[in-house]
């Protein structure tokens, strides 16, 4: 029988850690969930707080700290444009500076370490599907490169830990993730529609609409980082996410359907940089995990859609 663990979750209060400190306390595991509450939100883990096993530690990964976990999952970054764009250089900053005083922390501790990194490491990826064997297509200088080129470096130096420390890592490089708990406001794709289409204002369609993403339900996510996080001698970098590709023009027909929504759609230019194409390969994560999603886009968007209604009811009702 495995014994209970301490496990740290930084960014544990943000939209994917919450789900995380879920789970992992549904396993009887003591859950130490770290947050400097800059996108994360006390809401998102306030049903968890009656938990013996569950405690909120407010801090910034910038800064050092030190605990004893077993294991650490290293969530803590913004992940939406709108945010790692509002504070570059803090963004910057907490994928390199706060990820060398987490590895440090593994380091300590003896801890095994899982980061969370990126889909966005491949760019405009030229490769098509994504394999983790392909090296990217980055811009270095751009306005998403504080992020892009930060998870990046993150990679590196959990590799650098692994090899000079004998720091036990995890790499997942997380495709595009959506459920309840994402924010209303943080301009990513799936919650801008929905807010959008319960409004009934316009949905904002940037360039053609042609362009393609892999859409995975939080729950998948989260079963295929515990899954990475406990598998031993596999320090990926592993691809995370749906292999099931569509248009985001064909996401904004299908949320206007499922909310019965009068929306139209409206176009907008194409942000600098922003990928074209998106979709993982997830042999790997198959194969050595035993992953792959099994909530189907239309399930999980019902999910999404109701979690958003009820906050939309909630505001009103106030």
């Amino acid at each position: 029988m495995n014994r209970s663990k301490t496990i740290l979750v930084t960014g544990g209060a943000g939209f994917i850690g919450s789900h995380l400190c879920e789970k992992l306390l549904g396993g009887g595991n003591k859950v130490l969930c770290l947050d400097n509450f800059f996108t994360g939100s006390k809401n998102n883990v306030v049903h968890l707080l009656g938990n013996k096993n569950f405690s909120i530690i407010k801090h910034d990964i910038t800064k050092p700290i030190f605990l004893k976990p077993d294991q650490i999952y290293n969530l803590a970054c913004p992940a939406s444009p709108i945010h790692y764009q509002k504070n570059p250089i803090k963004t910057i900053k907490t994928s390199t500076f706060g990820i060398i005083n987490m590895l440090g922390m593994a380091k300590k501790s003896k801890a095994r370490f899982l980061q969370a990194s990126t889909s966005e490491v491949y760019g405009d990826p030229k490769l098509h599907p994504q394999k983790e064997s392909y090296w990217g297509n980055v811009n270095p200088i751009g306005i998403r490169s504080c992020y892009d080129e930060g998870k990046r470096v993150a990679e590196t130096l959990c590799f650098d830990y692994h090899r000079e420390h004998k720091v036990d890592i995890r790499v997942a490089r997380i495709f595009n993730t959506y459920g309840p708990r994402m924010q209303e406001n943080d301009g990513r794709v799936v919650s801008n529609f929905i807010v959008q289409a319960l409004q009934g204002k316009p949905i904002t369609i940037y360039g053609d609409g042609s362009q393609t993403r892999s859409f995975c339900y939080v729950d998948d996510l989260v079963e295929g980082l515990m899954a990475l996080m406990n598998k031993s001698n596999l320090t990926g970098p592993v691809n995370l996410g749906n292999p099931t590709e569509i248009t985001i023009a064909e996401l904004a027909k299908k949320v206007i359907s499922l909310t019965n929504s009068l929306s139209v759609l409206k176009r907008k230019q194409l942000p600098k940089d922003d990928p074209h194409r998106r979709k993982p390969s997830i042999s790997i994560a198959q194969k050595s995990l035993k992953w792959k999603p099994k909530i189907h886009l239309q399930k999980g968007l019902q999910r999404t859609i109701q979690y958003f209604q009820a906050n939309k009811n909630d505001q009103e009702e106030k």
